[in-house]
């Protein structure tokens, strides 16, 4: 069984682009930051996760997803491979999303970048 659950905060806004074709099809690519459970050494552990959304999840990422929002979202592991210009052979490894929905409230998510940016100064 090929199934992934994770939750985490966006890296950045998604990439938004649109598939050729008679019917095109918004594809949104998107990084989350997923912190790693366990004891906590020095700092914030996190694994940075590759997602991308085909058709209507797409477009929910494109009109509600921002960098800092915090999903959870579930979906499958997809790998690939392919030869950059160089000659080298490059992987990838993404999660193609079927479900997402918002991990916290609004309000919440706003609290959370004002924490943000007080700890950065």
């Amino acid at each position: 069984m090929n199934r992934v659950v994770l939750v985490g905060r966006l890296t950045k806004d998604p990439d938004i682009r649109q598939s050729q074709g008679a019917e095109p099809v918004t594809i949104a690519r998107y990084t989350l930051a997923v912190g790693r459970r366990g004891k906590k050494q020095e700092g914030q552990q996190a694994d940075f996760i590759s997602c991308v959304a085909f058709g209507k999840a797409g477009e929910f990422a494109e009109k509600y997803l921002h960098k800092g929002t915090k999903i959870c979202v579930s979906g499958h592991i997809k790998t690939g491979n392919y030869t950059r210009q160089d000659g080298t052979k490059a992987y990838t490894t993404d999660v193609v999303i079927e479900e997402q929905e918002f991990a916290e409230s609004k309000a919440d998510s706003g609290r959370s970048a004002m924490d943000d940016q007080m700890a950065a100064q």
